[in-house]
């Protein structure tokens, strides 16, 4: 597999572009396109909050097609908790891009992020689909992948080759995400593309295993959304042999997909709003990987356990407390804690002031890694997240202004 340069960002039979079309107050990008050349096969992961915005509700029934050819995506306005009326501009967002297009409306999904409550400004939807078509580019990623922000500091973008098949495929991906991030299914609004050749089933059954490796193993808040989804269209463009269950190819395939994946649920993660340190967070020794990841999730998530790690404050009892918060099978006096390389508590004890000195150490550093060993079983799981700063508080006190 080989890592490309995410600035010659190119995948055969797509076409992307990014404009500001003024639903965004500033004059930021706010609307985005992602076009295929040609029928592709379409897999889609979605948010399992009980609330959805409008497109989650109209893709979760248009994606059991397993094909598409059209992502329209805006930032800015969620859709979400507009009643019929978000849900026939959401149609209708599909249709207007279906007729600039010359494609069918079953073949355009909708995404949208952005304040909930609001309804679409659908004149400037349709003026600025319009003109995002007349600008479709395969060099136009960068423009997409900025077209879906909100909060976010930077665009998140990853792409990777690998051969397969006889021919050389392309997996590549962009991502928004910055806060109201705990993916339950998926994040924010994530769309990858490829130009393999693979059947819906198969790349549905790829997408939601991709899917469990890396965006279901983030936090930044604790917080999952009502727009949340991932969307991967494969085109066939590549033109390799098509991939057979459980073989060679079909394993490589997984690997870059679960690359591209991996990648932009950790960039998610380093953009978190305010966010000043990356973390990676294992528990070893539990009994099964259910209570692995059911531990390591209610640490990492833990509001007091984030804000230690902002004031590089070693408190590691707030780690212990979240554990035994965590509902799973854990005993303090078995329990092992390290940050970064520093043994801070070993069966449930504190290990003295270099201990302390070690740990303060590591957590100045931008990236930091905790270790947590239960000693209850074999099972292990990893999950990475962000610190919790003044600035969360900031950015979210004032976001609808």
């Amino acid at each position: 597999m080989r890592i490309l340069d995410t600035k010659s960002f190119s995948v055969p039979g797509f076409k992307a572009w990014g404009i500001h079309s003024g639903i965004k107050k500033n004059e930021k990008k706010d609307l985005a396109i992602i076009y295929s050349d040609r029928e592709a096969a379409v897999a889609g992961v979605f948010t399992k909050n009980r609330v959805k915005a409008a497109c989650v509700i109209l893709n979760t029934a248009k994606v059991k097609s397993g094909k598409g050819r059209v992502i329209i995506a805006n930032s800015g306005c969620a859709n979400a908790c507009t009643g019929k009326q978000g849900l026939a501009d959401a149609r209708a967002t599909a249709e207007i891009a279906a007729g600039e297009l010359g494609v069918k409306p079953d073949a355009v999904y909708i995404a949208s992020t952005g304040v909930i409550g609001e309804l679409l400004p659908m004149p400037k939807m349709a003026t600025g689909i319009a003109t995002a078509v007349g600008l479709l580019s395969t060099s136009g990623w960068e423009q997409a992948a900025e077209a879906i922000m909100t909060t976010d500091i930077y665009p998140k973008r990853s792409i990777v080759q690998e051969e397969i098949g006889g021919k050389t495929v392309t997996v590549a991906g962009i991502a928004k995400g910055s806060g109201m991030i705990h993916p339950n299914l998926a994040t924010m609004l994530c769309f990858i593309v490829t130009d393999a050749v693979v059947s819906a089933s198969m790349l549905k059954k790829a997408l939601f295993a991709s899917t469990e490796r890396s965006f279901n193993n983030i936090t930044v808040d604790g917080e999952t959304s009502t727009n949340d989804m991932i969307l991967c269209m494969a085109n066939g463009a590549a033109g390799n042999k098509r991939l057979a269950a459980a073989s060679r190819d079909l394993k490589k395939f997984q690997a870059c997909l679960d690359a591209v994946a991996l990648s932009l649920a950790k960039q998610i993660v380093r953009d978190g709003e305010g966010a000043t340190k990356f973390i990676e967070l294992e528990v070893r020794g539990a009994r099964n990987p259910i209570e692995a990841k059911r531990a390591a999730m209610a640490v990492a998530k833990s509001s007091l356990v984030k804000t230690a790690f902002f004031g590089e404050d070693a408190n590691w009892g707030r780690i212990m407390a979240s554990l035994g918060n965590s509902g799973v099978e854990m005993d303090e006096a078995r329990t092992d804690i390290y940050i970064g390389k520093a043994k801070i508590v070993e069966k449930g004890l504190a290990q003295g002031k270099a201990a302390d000195r070690e740990a303060a150490i590591a957590l100045k550093q931008r990236e930091i890694q905790i270790i947590i060993d239960l000693h209850k079983g074999k099972a292990s799981a990893t999950i990475w997240t962000c610190d919790m700063s003044y600035e969360y508080v900031k950015i979210n006190a004032a976001y609808r202004s």
